[in-house]
């Protein structure tokens, strides 16, 4: 009978009814709420806090970009910073695709092909950097919801998956996993042969800084609805955190795209009053889409520039 039950899948997989369980709750407390969100309205300082939110999140970009620099540098690779941030800004728009990927495809790629390092990187070292980039984004997202007390504290365990013994293994476990879907030969990926320099001090703090620019942009538009007074910053932070490391480890959700909404609504919606609390959440979407393509267009135009110079 266990055997039976474990041989059952649902179509399309779990994820992506997870992904749609989230997005039918989004529409149905979008559609209930429907009335209470038109009342909603926004004056000239809200609309300044939502740009400074934009600001906000396309500066997060950027600090990702280099955050991402950073882990290459760790893992002993030799990055050109500038081809690497644009790199990065012009591959993120395609976590949008079906399957939450294509964008780590496009570095997989470009790093094998030594555009933005110094000198080409193995099917391996590509594939790790890739790969431990949102690990790090995770385990510092979860971090910050210790800072919401009780069960949150339980955030600060994925720290210690970060100690190199247990590291090593998880790190080669998703290499193994996502190998053939980043395009790299799963032969070439020797069991025990992974060998990282110690924990990840350095990298790990720069993306919690990225973690933190782009909880700015969320309490921009919280403050463009005047919510802060609901609940404290650190109950904001720690259902932020929360939310983001969801829609963050969700791939099957294009960027997140549902799940971030749903977890953060039924996270905070019963200190915050979930109208526009959801107002916050879609806006919030709005204004962090809104930075990734623009963002990606500059970096697209950048890039061309390069390579048409020759430098990249």
């Amino acid at each position: 009978m266990i055997q039976r039950l474990r041989g059952l899948s649902l179509p399309g997989g779990a994820r992506l009814w997870v992904s749609a369980a989230s997005f039918a709750f989004v529409l149905t407390a979008v559609v209930s709420h429907g009335s209470q969100l038109l009342q909603l309205s926004l004056d000239r300082q809200s609309w300044l806090w939502l740009a400074l939110g934009l600001g906000l999140s396309a500066l997060s970009l950027v600090v990702n970009g280099l955050a991402w620099g950073v882990v290459l540098r760790w893992f002993g690779a030799a990055p050109r910073w500038t081809p690497v941030l644009l790199l990065f800004l012009e591959s993120n728009l395609r976590k949008y695709l079906p399957g939450g990927v294509w964008h780590l495809v496009t570095r997989v790629r470009a790093l094998r092909a030594g555009r933005p390092c110094r000198q080409p990187l193995s099917g391996r070292q590509a594939l790790g950097t890739v790969l431990l980039d949102p690990l790090l984004m995770a385990a510092a997202a979860l971090a910050l919801v210790a800072l919401g007390g009780g069960l949150g504290l339980l955030g600060l365990l994925p720290l210690l998956a970060l100690v190199p013994r247990w590291l090593n293994p998880l790190l080669e476990g998703l290499e193994r996993r996502r190998a053939q879907a980043l395009e790299v030969d799963p032969a070439g990926l020797t069991p025990g042969s992974l060998r990282l320099p110690g924990y990840p001090w350095l990298p790990l703090l720069a993306e919690l800084v990225f973690v933190l620019c782009r909880f700015g942009g969320f309490a921009c538009c919280v403050q463009a609805f005047d919510l802060s007074v609901q609940l404290s910053w650190w109950g904001w932070l720690s259902g932020f955190a929360l939310a983001w490391t969801a829609g963050l480890v969700v791939p099957a959700a294009p960027g997140g795209l549902g799940v971030f909404e749903a977890v953060l609504v039924l996270r905070l919606a019963v200190s915050v009053p979930e109208a526009p609390l959801l107002a916050v959440a879609l806006s919030y979407r709005l204004v962090v889409s809104l930075a990734d393509c623009l963002m990606a267009a500059a970096a697209r135009r950048d890039l061309a520039a390069l390579r048409n110079s020759g430098y990249c």
